[in-house]
């Protein structure tokens, strides 16, 4: 099969420079034992049956035990060290010889030569004396990897100290924490996290998997998530003034998806990732009403009759002080260090200069009811009278027709929202037959930040097949740039053996992080970004529809090096002989590479190879593999 492809210079408009961004929710433990580099499971022994796990052990001793004999494990809540962590451990150490014992979250990596932070609050009760405790990493089988030793002896909390470092290798290894003295010790907040975390923030993200998101070069990331934000009832909405200041004064709560968050990778954190990576913050916050998949009612609700989901939303009585939590958030990202309370909480924190928060989202993809809209309708207002330069992004519902759709794009006209989220997890055969989805959209109205979608085949998997369908599908957003502002893939990571949802774009354990082919698809368009697009005609030998519809082009300009960026896109199981011809485009001594991910469609380890091309001055020829996406970027070397 032979195409000609021809790009016209003439034909440009500029597109965002923010349609490639990564969306992150705390689900399939992305957070705690994923993410948020803290080794140590259940530290500020906050689980709770509340949590609704379904693990029968799901309690404040969860991921501990007591190794050896003669002590005593117990929880207590008497003078906690904050109201907000109000449980913690008592070991009774009647004689020396037993150590409280953590397997982490499936057990925890160790690596010789690495060294860990050890910290944990601790005081003596009962008049008891303490003295000695050793701490220890210990293998499976009892082998010695790593000892300190700490003084414990205070009557008040304290909290303590150490480093251990590895000298040897071990994927499965375990915390001890050994009294030398007999009492009664109470022990909480007990941490370890490697020394290694990326950018080597002291309460850090895993290096690994950060690097992963950050290689993608998402232009924003959205937090805290989806559902997780407007919470399993009214009770539990994602509230981020918990989840700011020291940890120990963090709370704790319920994961919408039946396990715990112990708010350690909490607002500051995600400010201070984007900030990392070059990306704008985008913080979602509900709409003062929860989550449509609710399954608790709220606190002014408990006799209503099967109270789920949007039935009531928070109470009006109290929507004036959650609208001033969103107005605090904006002051917490952009404040005055000195001048602003919230600012002020944010220097104290470590960072004086403002994070320059440009967007915020309002809502989840909710049902929009008109309990939604009369909340929405308050917060949009708020927001846009106090800091009008901050884009508000609205939600028009949980897919991409229906009556909340319709519903929300009237309500984002009437209020003239900024920007709307659009949700919709489809097949692939859907992303091919509408690829004309937005060019059919109103210039005039709201711009939409497509802010969850994903490839679906029957039993969920990430493989070649829905790569690029995501990819072509791409290139009909970046046509449609203009209006598409962002997008994100959704959802962003899942731990083996803690999966809730698939596919996911990047898979992890505690030792190994597992693109998936949908991931080098985002990266590929992340890392080959513009702000110009150029518009282009196909002319294939077969002039049947679903051959067509299943080759796709993009062209535009990176502003940063002026190198033009052709992306094309072969769904057919044929190769495709092209000629791109570049009307009025000036190549001087023109450079390329060319990056190709191609196999077959069920592939699901595929990675890109990247390739010196040649390119001549006013075009070049290319045959697209079958079953192919590829990048060519074309630089120019100007004569001296």
């Amino acid at each position: 099969m032979t195409a000609r492809i021809k790009v016209e210079e003439e034909n440009t408009k500029p597109i965002s420079e923010h349609l490639i961004g990564v969306f992150f929710e705390d689900l399939n433990y992305a957070a705690d034992g994923g993410l948020y580099a803290e080794l140590i499971q259940n530290r500020d022994f906050e689980y709770s049956p509340k949590d609704g796990n379904k693990d029968k052990d799901w309690n404040s001793m969860y991921a501990w035990s007591v190794q050896g004999n003669n002590a005593i494990f117990t929880i207590g809540t008497d003078h906690p060290i904050h109201a907000n962590n109000p449980h913690y451990a008592i070991l009774n150490i009647q004689e020396p010889g037993a150590s409280l014992v953590n397997e982490g979250y499936g057990g925890i990596v160790v690596r010789k030569g690495e060294k860990y932070d050890f910290s944990m609050f601790s005081k003596i009760m009962n008049g008891k004396k303490g003295g000695k405790t050793v701490i220890r990493l210990m293998s499976k089988d009892g082998k010695e990897l790593a000892r300190t030793t700490l003084s414990v002896s205070s009557r008040d909390w304290r909290k303590q100290t150490a480093v251990l470092k590895a000298v040897a290798d071990a994927d499965s290894a375990l915390l001890a924490i050994s009294p030398q003295v007999e009492g009664e010790y109470a022990l909480d907040m007990i941490s370890l996290f490697p020394q290694k975390t990326f950018k080597g923030h002291k309460n850090g993200l895993r290096a690994d998997l950060a690097q992963a998101i950050a290689d993608i070069h998402p232009r924003f990331v959205r937090f805290p998530g989806g559902c997780l934000a407007h919470g399993d009832g009214v009770d539990n909405i994602y509230n981020w003034k918990e989840t700011i200041g020291p940890l120990e004064a963090r709370k704790s709560a319920p994961n919408i998806w039946r396990y715990h968050q112990t708010r350690g990778l909490g607002y500051f954190e995600y400010f201070q990732f984007c900030e990392d990576i070059g990306a704008e913050p985008v913080p979602v916050l509900a709409a003062g009403v929860p989550c449509q998949n609710s399954g608790t009612c709220s606190h002014h609700s408990k006799d209503e009759i099967g109270c789920k989901g949007q039935q009531g939303g928070i109470p009006m009585e109290e929507m004036p002080a959650y609208i001033q939590d969103v107005l605090d958030l904006i002051e917490y990202a952009n404040g005055d260090a000195r001048k602003t309370e919230w600012g002020r909480k944010r220097a104290e924190a470590g960072h004086p200069k403002p994070f320059n928060l440009k967007y915020i989202g309002i809502g989840n993809e909710d049902l929009i009811t008109e309990v939604f809209e009369e909340r929405f309708t308050m917060i949009y207002k708020a927001v846009r009278e106090k800091y009008p330069e901050v884009t508000v992004i609205g939600t028009v519902g949980p897919f991409y027709e229906g009556t909340d759709y319709d519903e929300g794009w009237k309500l984002a006209t009437r209020l003239d929202v900024p920007m709307v989220d659009e949700h919709y997890y489809v097949a692939p055969g859907w992303f091919i037959h509408n690829q004309d989805y937005y060019d059919r959209y109103d210039r005039s109205k709201s711009k939409v930040y497509l802010g969850e979608y994903a490839a679906h085949l029957p039993g969920r998997p990430s493989n070649l097949e829905t790569a690029l369908a995501e990819a072509l599908y791409l290139t009909a957003v970046e046509r449609n740039a203009d209006v598409v502002a962002m997008t994100s893939y959704a959802p962003l990571l899942a731990k083996e053996g803690y999966t809730q949802w698939r596919p996911d774009l990047i898979y992890f354990n505690n030792v190994e992080v597992k693109p998936t082919v949908g991931y080098y698809t985002q990266q590929m368009y992340g890392q080959n970004a513009g702000n110009e697009y150029f518009a282009s005609t196909i002319t294939l030998d077969n002039g049947l529809d679903a051959v067509k519809k299943r080759v796709g082009v993009s062209v535009v300009k990176d502003p940063m090096t002026g190198d033009y960026i052709v992306k094309l896109v072969n769904m057919l199981p044929v190769e495709v002989s092209s000629k791109i011809e570049l009307e009025g485009v000036t190549l001087v001594n023109p450079t390329a590479q060319k990056i190709v991910l191609a196999g077959n469609p069920k592939d699901e380890d595929v990675t890109p190879i990247t390739e010196d091309f040649e390119v001549q001055e006013h075009g070049f020829d290319y045959t697209l593999p079958p079953y192919s996406f590829t990048v060519i970027r074309i630089g120019q070397k100007m004569d001296k």
